[in-house]
């Protein structure tokens, strides 16, 4: 190591750069009567820094937001410039939920093919699946036909 080395380490220049925002997608549920309402959302989720598309879908009561965004900043920004209650997108579609009409999962107000995003009431898998997998086959055996109670 030479005595340039030496001296080119306390002269190297640190950057303090912020981290990037990775591009995310946000999708909030927001109560939008009229075009008015739909306009006011659409204006203020645009005019914020790192934007790049903004779909309104005033049907489903939906706004997608894509870009270099914070989702908690859009949620405010959102119910700030509406006035009006908002949430994030609280719907995942359908054919993604193994038991979509359990309690609590199916929702009335959900639009068509979408089921709330909640914890599913049966679980995935227990400490010991095997045992219970085997009382599930012995409950149809055909050896025994009095066991099935559905017969």
């Amino acid at each position: 190591m030479g005595a340039l080395d030496y001296l080119s380490n306390f002269c190297t220049v640190t950057s303090t750069r912020s981290k990037r925002k990775s591009m995310q997608t946000v999708e909030i549920k927001v109560k939008m009567d009229c075009d008015g309402c739909e306009r006011r959302v659409k204006n203020a989720v645009t005019s914020m820094k790192g934007v790049k598309s903004v779909e309104v879908n005033r049907k489903q009561q939906r706004v997608t937001v894509s870009g270099y965004v914070e989702p908690n900043k859009v949620l405010k920004r959102v119910k700030i410039s509406i006035g009006k209650r908002a949430e994030f997108w609280p719907y995942i579609p359908q054919h993604l939920v193994p038991y979509p009409f359990a309690s609590g999962a199916y929702d009335k107000r959900a639009p068509s093919g979408y089921v709330k995003n909640v914890v599913q009431a049966f679980p995935a898998a227990s400490n010991n699946a095997a045992h219970d997998q085997e009382n599930m086959v012995s409950l149809f055996s055909d050896d025994n036909v009095n066991a099935c109670s559905i017969m």
